[in-house]
């Protein structure tokens, strides 16, 4: 169970993960040292997973993104096909989703060239893969990797 220190500090690292402990100590009160101990344990039980940099996909040459929808021949649950779509590396995730079709895909390339190599050459040559639909994004209104943590989860009334 994570109470409202863990929360905040949780919330304060998914906007800046190079924020020192000293500062996180700061905001809330707290000594480092007890924030650093936070840190640690929610590391150990798998709550923070790990820190990442986040990289304009544009300035490496992947200005295209796409979501492909994935209908699968092989049976419910046998999972072959998604962890052969976990392995393309232009594949950012892997949704196993409801209703006709089993996954859904979101893809960066560099170009709709690219984007065609990838469905042709690696999602095509797929065994189990029996059909693809692919989106083509315009423009990006809302890309991010924070996760929103309700200050008292206790607390949420019906349809919030």
């Amino acid at each position: 169970m994570l109470d409202q220190i863990d929360r905040a500090i949780l919330a304060r690292l998914q906007r800046n993960a190079r924020v020192t402990n000293a500062e996180i100590a700061r905001e809330l009160r707290m000594a480092p040292s007890a924030i650093l101990e936070r840190i640690r344990k929610l590391e150990q039980r798998g709550v923070i997973q790990g820190y990442t940099t986040r990289v304009d996909p544009r300035a490496v040459g992947l200005g295209l993104t796409a979501f492909v929808l994935v209908r699968s021949r092989e049976p419910v649950g046998s999972g072959n096909v998604g962890t052969a779509l976990v392995r393309i590396p232009e594949v950012l995730e892997v949704h196993h989703v409801a209703g006709e079709d089993c996954y859904l895909l979101k893809v960066r390339v560099a170009d709709p060239e690219d984007l065609s190599r990838v469905l042709r050459q690696r999602l095509g040559r797929l065994k189990g893969v029996q059909s693809t639909r692919t989106t083509i994004v315009l423009t990006t209104v809302k890309e991010s990797t924070e996760i929103p943590i309700p200050a008292d989860p206790g607390r949420r009334r019906r349809g919030d």
